[in-house]
C-alpha cells in the first residue's frame, strides 16, 4: 500500500519537525509502505522522502509542471508524476494512496487535510486519515474544530473521521489498526 503524506515545503522550519518527518519516512519503508507526496525537496516533504529513501522504500512524487525548477523537487523519486494543476495533483495523490498522514504544514497542507476530511464526511472515501501532531503543532486547529462544533457549524461526529497522534510510530499504528467506518451522511448533518 502507498501512504500519502502531506506537509510543509518550508526550508526554515524547526528541526524537531523535520526529524519527526524523517523518522516517519523510515517507518514507512520499514513497514513496506510506499510514499506518495507532493514531490518537494524541502521541509516536511523532503524530510519524509529522505527518510523513506534511507529506509529503502518506494517514493512517488506528484507535482505540477511549474514546480519543475532547480531546487524544488526531490531528486530521488522512484517515480515523478507531473500534473498541469494543483487540483490534478491532489486528485492523483488521492488515487495512488490507501491512507493519508498530515504532518505540520501551511495553508496547502491545511487544504489537503480539509479536502480529505470533507470527502470522508460525505462518504466519498473511507481511507484512514491521521494527523501527526508533532510538538502540538495542530492544537490550535483542533481547538478551532471544537469551537466549530460548539457553535453548531459541524457535528461532533466529524472528529471521529480522523486520528490525532503525537509520534510517527503512532501514525503507522493508527493506519495498521484502522477499522473502516460506515459514514451516515445524514447523521453528520445533524448538529445535536
Amino acid at each position: 500500500m502507498n501512504i500519502c503524506v502531506y506537509g510543509a515545503s518550508s526550508k526554515t522550519i524547526d528541526a524537531q519537525f523535520t526529524d519527526a518527518g524523517h523518522a516517519l519516512g523510515c517507518l514507512l519503508a520499514q513497514h513496506g509502505y510506499g510514499l506518495v507526496f507532493g514531490g518537494g525537496d524541502n521541509g516536511m516533504m523532503g524530510a519524509v522522502a529522505r527518510g523513506t529513501h534511507d529506509g529503502g522504500g518506494r517514493i512517488i512524487g506528484v507535482a505540477p509542471r511549474f514546480f519543475n525548477v532547480d531546487g524544488v523537487l526531490y531528486p530521488h523519486c522512484d517515480e515523478l508524476i507531473y500534473t498541469d494543476t494543483m487540483r490534478e495533483r491532489k486528485q492523483k495523490m488521492e488515487d495512488l494512496s490507501g491512507a493519508f498522514i498530515v504532518t505540520p504544514g501551511g495553508i496547502g497542507t491545511f487544504e489537503e487535510f480539509f479536502e480529505i476530511l470533507t470527502l470522508k464526511q460525505l462518504g466519498r472515501t473511507k481511507k484512514p486519515l491521521v494527523i501527526l501532531n508533532t510538538a502540538g503543532y495542530y492544537d490550535n486547529m483542533l481547538a478551532m474544530l471544537r469551537r466549530t462544533i460548539d457553535s453548531n457549524f459541524m457535528s461532533a461526529k466529524t472528529l471521529d473521521l480522523f486520528g490525532i497522534v503525537d509520534t510517527p510510530e503512532q501514525a503507522i499504528e493508527y493506519i495498521e489498526h484502522y477499522v473502516e467506518q460506515e459514514v451516515d451522511v445524514e447523521e453528520l448533518r445533524r448538529l445535536k
